[in-house]
């Protein structure tokens, strides 16, 4: 049990590919400039959240490296982008955080909360961007 003297850290796992199909733009023709965009608000949001991890797959990876950026931490899927936004989840409530997700997809929102995160749509993340 966490002690009055710990922290307990805010994480928001975003499903880039739902949040930037939220939005018909164009983000087809360029999947990679379309999460490297995303990346770019994320950093300068003014979220309630302590780290922002942003799941990458397919072609978007193109557009961020893996790795840390500030508060925001991008994640290269291996495989299949729920699968790593729900191992993000489960690593981050493990550890004690509070975790916030962000998806439109029904499967992936059922199994996220099953894995410890509440679960916004993408429209509630781009209304904070």
């Amino acid at each position: 049990m966490p002690t009055s003297l710990s922290h307990v850290s805010t994480v928001l796992v975003v499903d880039a590919a739902n949040v930037v199909g939220s939005n018909p733009d164009g983000w087809w023709k360029d999947r990679a400039g379309a999460a490297r965009r995303l990346h770019e608000r994320l950093l300068v949001a003014d979220l309630p959240h302590d780290v922002v991890v942003l799941v990458l797959e397919g072609q978007a990876k193109g557009g961020v490296p893996a790795g840390r950026d500030s508060h925001v931490r991008t994640v290269h899927a291996k495989r299949s982008g729920d699968d790593a936004i729900v191992a993000e989840i489960r690593r981050a409530a493990d550890a004690g955080d509070r975790v916030t997700a962000v998806t439109a997809d029904r499967g992936l929102r059922a199994a996220a909360e099953v894995a410890g995160a509440t679960v916004f749509s993408p429209s509630w993340l781009l209304d904070q961007l």
